[in-house]
């Protein structure tokens, strides 16, 4: 009996495996993950004295302020080399001062970017933003339906990690996250 169940279970293993070999091999439809928005290519820029983009109907812009980012770098600069004795000893150490300089790394600017327009910011909608924050591990707090500070903390999270350095929703965020249908043009 129990050879019989091996046996069965070996020719059910192998119907599996010829089956699924047969699909790949078939070009069956693979889904690809989805893609990772770089928002900074969403982002106009007014460092250079540019104007605000032009507003149409059903688009909205919102500005916000990127933070200037300082680089901090220590040197160790050695003053005066170690002195060994004749057997290789070290008889005083060598002395060293530290050296520290900043450089900015990127400046404060201006930036503007698409957003979804107020009245979408419902509290289903922000419920729905919450939920997709938490399932992507970015929003840990209880589900609230308000955009408070530990949602505005969520979005600045996650968008920092696609380029932007902002609490401020994004349309480019928000359609991503599955929150509002991608425009086709945009394609």
């Amino acid at each position: 009996m129990d050879r019989g169940r091996h046996t069965a279970r070996a020719g059910l293993l192998m119907l599996v495996g010829v089956t699924l070999a047969g699909c790949k091999t078939m070009g069956a439809y693979v889904p690809e993950a989805p893609s990772r928005s770089d928002l900074s290519t969403e982002v106009v820029r007014l460092s250079d004295g540019g104007t605000p983009p032009e507003v149409a109907d059903g688009v909205c812009w919102q500005s916000d302020i990127t933070p200037m980012v300082i680089e901090t770098v220590s040197e160790q600069i050695q003053e005066a080399p170690e002195q060994r004795d004749e057997a290789g000893n070290i008889t005083r150490p060598a002395v060293f001062r530290t050296e520290t300089s900043q450089r900015i790394v990127n400046e404060r600017e201006e930036v503007w970017f698409r957003t979804p327009c107020p009245e979408a910011f419902t509290v289903d909608f922000i419920a729905s933003l919450q939920r997709a924050l938490k399932a992507r591990g970015f929003y840990l707090a209880p589900l609230t339906g308000e955009m408070d500070g530990a949602t505005k903390e969520a979005i600045h999270r996650f968008q920092t990690t696609r380029g932007l350095d902002s609490q401020v929703l994004t349309l480019a965020t928000a359609q991503e996250l599955g929150l509002i249908a991608v425009d086709q043009a945009d394609l």
